[in-house]
Order: C-alpha cells, then sequence, then structure tokens
C-alpha cells in the first residue's frame, strides 16, 4: 500500500464502507464520510443509502447525503428478510450441530459459519434479534 494512500481517510472510509461482515463499521464510515465533506462522499453514501442490507446503515447514509446538502430519499425499512436462501441456511446450520442442541449452539454456529449472513441479521433485527432468531431456529425443525 502506498504512503499516500494509506493517509488518505476517504481511502480508508470508503473500504470500512465496503466491510460486509460488520455494519456497525458501515454505519460509522457513513457518519465519517459526511463529516469529512470529501468529494468522494456524496458517491460513497449513495451506494449505502441504494444498496445496504442494514436499515441503520443505509439510515446513516442518507442522514449524511442530506448534511451534504445532496438530494436523497429516507430509506424504507424492507419488509423482506434481506438474505435470500436464509431458510436454507438455517437448516443447513441447525444440521450441522449434534441432535438435542441449545439455540446458544445455534446461534455461536450461525455466527462462525456464516458472519455476513449473521452480521445483516443482527443490524437489520436490532434489539429483536434474538428472539427473531430463536423463533427461525424453532421453524427450522419443521423444515428438512
Amino acid at each position: 500500500m502506498l504512503e499516500t494512500e494509506a493517509a488518505d481517510p476517504v481511502a480508508e472510509l470508503k473500504r470500512a464502507a465496503s466491510r460486509s461482515s460488520d455494519w456497525r463499521a458501515r454505519q460509522k464510515a457513513a457518519s465519517e464520510l459526511a463529516a469529512l465533506k470529501a468529494p468522494q462522499s456524496a458517491a460513497i453514501l449513495r451506494r449505502l443509502l441504494a444498496d445496504d442490507p442494514v436499515h441503520p446503515v443505509r439510515e446513516a447514509a442518507y442522514r449524511g447525503l442530506v448534511s451534504l446538502g445532496e438530494p436523497a430519499q429516507a430509506p424504507v425499512r424492507k419488509g423482506s428478510v434481506p438474505v435470500k436462501g436464509l431458510d436454507k441456511i438455517v437448516v443447513r446450520v441447525r444440521k450441522s450441530l449434534p441432535e438435542g442442541h441449545a439455540f446458544s449452539d445455534f446461534k455461536e454456529k450461525l455466527r462462525k459459519m456464516r458472519l455476513d449472513v449473521y452480521d445483516v441479521l443482527e443490524g437489520d433485527k436490532g434489539a429483536e434479534f434474538d428472539g427473531w432468531l430463536e423463533e427461525q431456529w424453532k421453524a427450522s425443525f419443521e423444515r428438512k
């Protein structure tokens, strides 16, 4: 890595905004990009607003764009689960565990096997995450 690139805060924030397994880093990057008011900030924030699966990240990008004076439409919370094929992922993780395992075992295994999925769900569900995930785990016993 070039020395000038290491000193470029926008380049570092752009990397942070792209971390698929850390919604908190993406949310923080959105806030910091807005505060920097660099020419590239708006483009990165527009991408986060349009494409990020985690609602709080999209909200931070929206607030950042507004603070930069950029036109933006407030994000709408998506009604569906932001992870394609979640039912299959839940069943696969559950089946990888021994018979009679506890929900806490399932939750930890999901985090280890699919941190990207875990991160998106945790960020999107917020305080309701544990209860929601436990319901998904229980429902997976009815699926093959």
